[in-house]
């Protein structure tokens, strides 16, 4: 039970939609995406770098 029942998320998420609004929330949502696809894109390219050997004179 606690907080990881559904009808908690349910009001949490009720609240959210009457605070910010719907458009708000939505492009809220949009943005943390990108983000997340930043972070992830340059994780793997910093593995990249990591695993691909460095020339050195």
């Amino acid at each position: 039970m606690g907080i990881f029942d559904w009808k908690h998320w349910l009001v949490i998420l009720l609240v959210a939609a009457v605070l910010f609004g719907g458009k708000r929330l939505r492009s809220l949502g949009s943005d943390l995406g990108e983000a997340i696809k930043g972070f992830r894109s340059s994780v793997a390219d910093d593995k990249e770098q990591l695993s691909s050997p460095e020339e050195r004179p």
